[in-house]
């Protein structure tokens, strides 16, 4: 999954769907932003493959991945909405080298504005320069 949020984060957030993208990368007040759009696109993904394998369309294959996208989606919300984002005002401190390192990836990743010259794509795994640099 990770490859995979890599991938969509780079060539689709930060390509043809920037659109949508570029509200994270702008400072504004309002509590949701175009951006959230994917989170019900990936919603609806993985209750569409879990549905449809259960009902025995699709192959049951299908069914973990709905179950491994909506896990992710889990840890999405966690990780980057309320941790790096402090969307929601939880785990405001941490001492832990790793999730410090995680947010200062983050952080280098909305220095720019538009959608061609970020870096630091990935979600979960933090490449190991920033790991150093905390």
């Amino acid at each position: 999954m990770e490859f995979m949020a890599w991938f969509t984060h780079k060539f689709i957030m930060h390509g043809f769907m920037w659109r949508w993208h570029k509200s994270h990368h702008s400072v504004h007040k309002q509590v949701f932003e175009k951006n959230d759009l994917f989170a019900v696109v990936f919603a609806l993904v993985s209750a569409g493959l879990i549905v449809l394998s259960s009902e025995k369309i699709i192959p049951s294959i299908f069914f973990e991945i709905g179950i491994g996208v909506c896990l992710y989606g889990v840890a999405y919300f966690l990780v980057h909405d309320v941790f790096v984002h402090q969307r929601i005002k939880w785990l405001r401190k941490t001492n832990i080298k790793y999730f410090k390192a995680m947010r200062k990836a983050h952080k280098i990743h909305h220095k720019t504005l538009t959608k061609d010259g970020a870096e630091a794509f990935g979600f979960l795994f933090v490449p190991k320069k920033y790991l150093r640099k905390v």
